[in-house]
């Protein structure tokens, strides 16, 4: 119970990645969870993996998966596309996480067009590549980075830079401010953070 319940301080084991020490991912699906493991068991090599999920995903009435995502040709996307993308994206928010369900579902309720939902499951490694692509297919878009941890804790501080060498400009930031705690302690206060930083991942 408490504040340091809520966070496993992802942003240390971040400060920690370098020289391909370990591997840092924050899974949003059933498969992806099972895939990693399955690569995890299979590569010849073996590095530490660190998995950042949270129990609320566990009866999240969204993060499900079909059968045929866990059998013949699938595998370990480190970078999730949209499932459902616009038609012509004027804005590109990324994230890692649970709150990409937050984000879908916000465009959803206020009919969003143009902004495209990209999680990026394997923080380090960063597959620059793939980042690299979805950076040619949208130079005029806007970008933004959303958590929902504190400015100055979770994913930001090491993705920024990383974003900004890819795309050529630093992204916008939304989430919640920079705080001492992981946790406000109170549910309505909660509620409106996550409302505020929503609304500026769109209107950033």
């Amino acid at each position: 119970q408490g504040p340091e319940h809520s966070s496993a301080r992802l942003e240390r084991f971040l400060q920690q990645c370098a020289e391909d020490n370990i591997q840092v991912c924050n899974i949003s699906t059933p498969a992806n969870f099972f895939h990693v493991l399955r690569r995890q068991m299979h590569r010849e090599f073996k590095k530490p993996l660190v998995i950042m999920s949270p129990k609320s995903l566990l009866r999240h009435p969204e993060a499900v998966s079909r059968v045929e995502d866990f059998v013949e040709e699938t595998y370990f996307q480190e970078i999730m596309p949209d499932p459902e993308p616009p038609e012509k994206t004027d804005r590109v928010i990324f994230c890692s996480g649970k709150v990409f369900y937050d984000l879908v579902n916000y465009r959803k309720e206020k009919e969003i067009k143009g902004a495209k939902i990209i999680r990026i499951e394997q923080l380090y490694p960063l597959h620059e590549h793939e980042l690299q692509r979805i950076a040619d297919e949208h130079r005029d878009a806007r970008l933004v980075w959303c958590q929902e941890e504190s400015e100055n804790m979770g994913a930001w501080t090491y993705i920024a830079p990383h974003l900004e060498r890819v795309f050529g400009s630093k992204p916008a930031y939304a989430g919640r401010d920079a705080a001492a705690s992981p946790a406000v302690g109170v549910l309505a206060l909660h509620k409106r953070e996550l409302a505020k930083f929503l609304m500026e991942a769109f209107s950033l």
